[in-house]
Parts: C-alpha cells; structure tokens; sequence
C-alpha cells in the first residue's frame, strides 16, 4: 500500500478506537491492538510492515521525550534506590530467565538470549498508556524504571547479536559496551540539553522555542547513536533537564501551544504504534507454518509467565534494600503492592523495536537464526501484557486496596496559598515599581484576597469532603442512617424547583440586572482618567504579581516542597492568565 492509504487506514482506525473504546468500556491501547489485529486478516493490510527505524527514530524519541518532561524528578530522587537495580539487575535477570526458556524449547543459546533482550525491559509508553490507575507514587516509580532500563537491554541485545554472529566478547568489552551506552547516553542528552538552553535563553519567539523543543530528542538520539551510546537514555536525560529548566527560558505562549501539541502528537503515535503492533502479528503469525505455530505459542506463554515470576521473585529479594519514607507496611500489604507492581510491568515499542532490528541477513554470516521465532514470540508477549494485564490491573488495584493518597491535593492548596500570600505582601513594592495607582492597586488586592480565600475555602472543603466520606464509610459498617441527614432539604414543600435551579436563576437575574443597571447608567465621570489608561496599569501590576508567583513557585520545586507535577499543573493555570492578560502573539 502506498504511504498515503497508510496514513488514512491509520488515522480512520485510530478514529474509530477513540469512539468505541468508551462504548464497550476497554482501554483505548487494548481497543487498538484489537482492531490491529482484526485489520490483519485483510492480506493487502497485512503487508504493511513497520521498520525498526520507524519505532527508534520516529515513535520513540518524541514519546519517551514527552514521558520525561511529565515526569516528576522529585519522585526519582527519592526513589533511585529502587529505581536503579530495577532497571538494571532485573533486566539482566529477566533476559538470562528468558534465555533459559528458550533453550529448554530448542532455541540456540544466541537466540534465545536476542530473545531475552527484547522483552526483558518494561516500556514506558505502554505504561503510561495503561498504569495511570496506579497510587501516583507507585506510577512514577514505575514510569521512571521504564524509561532508564532500555539501556541495559540495547547492551544485552548488542552482545547478543554479536555472538550470533560470531564475534567475540570479553568481559572487558562488556564493561566497554555498558559504560559507552549509558555514559555516553548521559552525556548525549546533557550536552543537547545544555545547547537547547542556550538558544532558548536568547529567544521569546513562540514558533522558534517549540521548534527548538521538537529537535531536541531527535537531536539527543543522533547523537548519542554516533558515538554508538543508548539513544533512548539521551533523549530521557535530555527531557529530564528540559522540564527542569523550561520555566525559565520559554514563554507563556509557547507553553500553552506546547501542552496542546504534544499531547495530541504523542495521542497519534501511540495510537498508531498500537495498530501496527496488531498487524505485525498478523503478518508474523501468517509467515511462520501452522506446524511451528503452536510450539511458539507455547514458548510465548512461558516467556510471559516468566517475565511476571521473575519481576516478582525480584521484588520480593530486593525489598530489604529500600529506604523507608513511610511506616512499615504489613507483609500483606506489601505483597499485594508488588502483585500490583508485576502486573503493571507491561512489554511495548522498545520490545517490538528490538526484535524487529534483529539483522534478517548478513554478507558474511548469513540470517540469524530463528529471527521470525524472536519477532512472533516477542509480539506475542508484547500482545498478552496489553490484552490480559492491562484489562486485569484496574481489578487487581482494587483488590490491593491501597489507601487513599491525598498528598498531591494538600501540595497544589500549600502551594496555591504561598505563591498568592507572597504576591498579595509584595503587592505595593510592585505597584511603586510599575507606576501603578492606589485604584487599581486596591482592586487587585481585593481580587487577590477574594482568591486567597477561595483557595483557603476549597482546602477546608476538601478535608470536610474525607472527613464525611468517613462517616459515611462507618455509617454503613454499622448497618445505621445518617441521622443528621435525613428529613432535610434546602427547599421548601411544595417548592416547584430543585435549590441548585432557584440558585442559578437567581444569579443570572442578578447578573442580569447589574448588567442593565451599569448600561443605563447617567453616573458615569467622564472626566475621570482615561479607563485605558486603568486597564493599561491593572494589566502591569496583574503580569507583575504572575511573575513574582512563579517564582516562589519555582523556589517551593527547588526546596522540594512541592512536587515538580504540581508545579507543572500551577504553571499551566498561570500561563492561562498571562496569555489571557497579554493577548495571543502574532505568528506572522
């Protein structure tokens, strides 16, 4: 099919999994991979084959960099103990496990360990797509080892192959081989970083800033590629530093057309790495004879029940090495958070990428062995982590009964009355500073007050919300009504309208006749100062108290106070008010 037709039969199946996936009440990625593979058993579509440079090059770098600038750098820190053998140790012993299957199936041993390699490292973009269910800090944790351990797995796999075909290895060339990966992809996407830094800083056009964000990972994973380091680790580093130094060297503008872009982008891609990760399947399945088919599916089922066994059993083993941030939870609690963990660690695009890359011919040695096998066992297990634990997770989250977390909430409300008590006490130093009259200055303090206590009000109804969702908890454990809810209603008998209607009207009549009171009104000064003029200051001192807000934001992410998640949710609300105040910038 020509690349067109492509692009339609994408776009249309991605329309049409975003419609139905709502109806039958599925996951849009499991919705997807569905109709993937219903799209398989039309010959003509299953032809379509999906490069492995597609995957790395084009799929990858632009949703692992929109994964690490959404990620929280707090949580990373304070998790890097679990984080770091998570995405190295278990990774190493997942593929060795998986070798081992293979070779009881009759795989060479260099196959089997290509194999390992491919499905050994979780996928963040398929972790992101299925795992928001999860306790927040459980899926950072998660999100965080997803996206660092593919380093570890692209060096396995390089030893692998090599040893297909016939190269040989040392231990010194291991320890080379890990070393260039992950230095060299470290490296890669701080010197990237560091020079996107320096063109941003001199720049507030919003097309030239967004641009310059776009090349970013694909500058990060050229480069880390030419000095044969991890390219997937350059881009994460990469988008790591960005979201951590973005405040400072982007505008409102270009933030708010960044947030709806790459969203929408990164929607696209993974809808489409879903669909074809169906078709390659298909394609696979219908290449390899009905005689082979069932002992792959039988290695496919074993590989899969591994991967969960060992990512368990490792779990469990490395349990006594973490720090504790928190009480001692029971053993029970404990085991049911790691049954969680398991099933969440879902196989994606690296997977897929990895055995698609695996070389179908060389001029000295020939076709690997048992390539068609790596790519149909690998899809297999990539299609049971999507259609058997994705669907699985959201039950096996509410039978580990996590308690509710509310600590987000309690950061956004601590940090929303920091930010608007120290706007509100520097308020006539800014004034003075900007030339602003004591009109509009005891406008805008009314209007900062009014917020502050709004914000003040919203905390307390949100702990009277968990205080009476309590009550109604223990209400119903001991079988007794709410006395003080019965028999009470806001509105009278008789009354023909429900309170929230007689509310609302009563607030749009009330509108209604300030609005005509201020239109007929014969009280107008007009030799007052020019209302321009007003609005012209009310506009420098609100702009002013903005920035003075993000940067006691910015202070709260630098002590650690606030979580750089919550900062990123305040900053898009006071990006919203600036552009609000300073309009949309002419692009042309």
């Amino acid at each position: 099919m020509e690349g067109l037709e492509v692009t339609v039969l994408l776009g249309l199946t991605i329309l049409v999994g975003t419609m139905l996936a709502p109806r039958i009440r599925l996951a849009l990625p499991l919705v997807l991979v569905i109709l993937g593979l219903a799209l398989g058993f039309v010959p003509q579509l299953r032809e379509i084959q999906l490069p492995p440079e597609t995957v790395l090059l084009l799929f990858l770098p632009v949703m692992l960099f929109w994964e690490s600038l959404t990620t929280s750098l707090r949580s990373i820190r304070r998790d890097f103990r679990y984080i770091l053998p998570m995405s190295t140790v278990l990774v190493v012993a997942s593929a060795f496990a998986v070798a081992g299957i293979g070779l009881l199936f009759g795989m060479p041993w260099e196959t089997a360990l290509i194999l390992g390699a491919a499905v050994a490292p979780p996928d963040a973009t398929a972790v992101a797509a299925l795992g928001r269910l999860l306790p927040r800090r459980m899926f950072m944790k998660l999100k965080a080892e997803s996206l660092t351990n593919d380093g570890t797995a692209l060096v396995l796999y390089a030893i692998a192959v090599s040893l297909a075909l016939g190269g040989q290895i040392s231990p010194w060339s291991v320890t080379l081989s890990v070393l260039t990966s992950y230095v060299g992809g470290v490296a890669a996407g701080v010197v990237i970083a560091v020079l996107g830094y320096l063109l941003l800083r001199r720049t507030s056009s919003t097309i030239v800033i967004n641009v310059t964000l776009l090349l970013i990972p694909f500058s990060a994973f050229l480069l880390a590629e030419i000095v044969h380091a991890s390219g997937v680790l350059a881009v994460v580093v990469a988008g790591l530093i960005v979201a951590y130094m973005a405040p400072r060297v982007t505008t409102a503008s270009s933030r708010r057309q960044a947030d709806a872009a790459w969203p929408f982008g990164v929607f696209l891609l993974n809808g489409a790495l879903f669909v074809l990760i169906g078709l390659e399947v298909q394609f696979v399945a219908h290449e390899i004879s009905g005689a082979a088919i069932g002992r792959l599916v039988l290695i496919t089922l074993a590989v899969w029940a591994t991967l969960l066994a060992v990512r368990y059993l490792f779990q469990l083993m490395n349990a006594p090495f973490q720090r504790r941030t928190s009480p001692r939870p029971t053993r029970g609690a404990r085991a049911r958070s790691m049954a969680v963990s398991t099933v969440a660690g879902m196989r994606g695009a690296v997977s897929l990428a990895i055995a698609l890359s695996v070389p179908a011919a060389s001029a000295t040695e020939g076709e690997i062995a048992g390539r068609d096998e790596i790519v149909f066992v690998t899809a297999g297990v990539i299609l049971l982590s999507l259609l058997v634990q994705g669907p699985l997770l959201p039950a096996i989250v509410r039978w580990a009964r996590f308690p509710d977390d509310h600590r987000d909430d309690e950061e956004y409300e601590l940090a929303e009355r920091t930010i608007s008590g120290a706007a509100l006490a520097a308020l006539d130093d800014l004034a003075a500073e900007h030339g602003v009259g004591q009109e509009i200055r005891d406008k805008v303090r009314a209007e900062g007050y009014q917020m502050l206590e709004f914000a003040n009000a919203r905390s307390l109804a949100r702990e009277q919300a968990i205080v009476d969702a309590e009550a109604e908890v223990l209400d119903e454990m001991l079988g007794e009504p709410d006395p003080l809810g019965a028999g009470t209603s806001p509105v009278g008998p008789g009354s023909g309208r429900s309170a929230p209607d007689l509310v609302t009207v009563d607030a749009v009549e009330g509108e209604v006749r300030t609005l005509q009171m201020i239109a007929t009104s014969a009280d107008v000064d007009v030799m007052q100062r020019s209302p321009l003029l007003r609005h012209e200051e009310h506009t420098r001192l609100k702009l002013a108290l903005i920035d003075r807000k993000r940067e006691v934001l910015l202070g709260l992410r630098r002590s650690g106070t606030v979580d750089d998640l919550v900062v990123r949710r305040i900053s898009a609300r006071l990006d919203l008010e600036q552009v609000r105040l300073q309009g949309i910038e002419d692009y042309d």
